[in-house]
């Protein structure tokens, strides 16, 4: 059974592209990269600041549940 991934076309060429363009691109995006909002955007905080939303200390996804089981079961148990 074959499941590598299906192309649109199986008979199409591979084209590669221009030089130029290729050396277009790069110098848009270095002049992008060096543009005063891009670097005033680069020191602002990012959207998440704090840290341990998906690492909490505890290490536990849900805290009340994880110490629920992880007690020792009572003496008359549940039948």
């Amino acid at each position: 059974m074959d499941l590598s991934f299906s192309r649109f076309e199986a008979d199409a060429t591979v084209v590669a592209l221009p030089p130029d363009l290729a050396v277009l691109m790069v110098g848009i995006a270095a002049r992008q990269a060096a543009s005063p909002t891009a670097i005033i955007q680069s020191r602002l905080p990012g959207p998440n600041p704090k840290p341990d939303w998906f690492a909490p200390a505890h290490g536990a996804f849900n805290l009340v549940v994880a110490e629920m089981l992880a007690a020792t079961p009572t003496a008359g148990g549940n039948k």
